[in-house]
């Protein structure tokens, strides 16, 4: 299986709020251009290669 993290792991990378990335994954179906996961609890997981991609392979940016 891929990994994966979670909403607020993401949010704390790029320095957004976990609210904001839900809202534009409920707006726009993506955040960043990054598609998340939905479990049928209604969790999101984030693919981690995408984010890494995402934060130029650095965490806490």
């Amino acid at each position: 299986m891929q990994q994966t993290i979670q909403t607020a792991t993401l949010a704390q990378r790029i320095g957004y709020k976990p609210a904001s990335i839900r809202t534009a994954v409920w707006r726009n179906g993506h955040f960043q251009n990054i598609k998340p996961f939905k479990l049928p609890s209604g969790r999101l997981l984030w693919p981690a290669d995408a984010v890494a991609r995402l934060t130029g392979g650095v965490e806490g940016v």
